[in-house]
């Protein structure tokens, strides 16, 4: 419990948080331009290969990396892709998601799924 003297002072005023999705200041996506599209591999507990890319952000000129969600991707350099907040955990500096469906960032994924309720296409069972 502060004392009359500190809430006067203002010593217990909380500390300014750093807004997630910095870049994006603000809005929901914005528009970006693809630079690089490569693969990374994901910290120490974790093994795959994470398919990311680096995008300049139209209105801010500002370089980020984004995650490529999905199995399979058509992007390469100078495609036009829509950017979404949301970090990966496990891949450090991937604050952002790209949103699949929009501008050259086609839907289709490369993989035939053989079950509509399976969320990554192939099951293991054979029958």
């Amino acid at each position: 419990m502060p004392t009359l003297m500190q809430l006067v002072r203002g010593v217990r005023t909380g500390k300014r948080t750093v807004k997630k999705g910095r870049h994006l200041r603000g809005s929901p996506q914005k528009k970006a331009v693809c630079i690089k599209v490569y693969v990374m591999k994901p910290k120490k507990p974790n093994s795959a290969i994470r398919k990311v890319a680096k995008v300049r952000l139209l209105s801010l000129k500002k370089n980020i990396l984004v995650y490529i969600p999905g199995q399979g991707h058509n992007l390469q350099q100078y495609s036009t892709v829509l950017v979404r907040g949301g970090r990966v955990k496990d891949l450090p500096g991937v604050h952002y998601h790209l949103v699949k469906g929009k501008y050259d960032f086609s839907s289709a994924e490369t993989v035939n799924r053989q079950n509509g309720r399976s969320k990554y296409g192939i099951s293991s069972k054979k029958g």
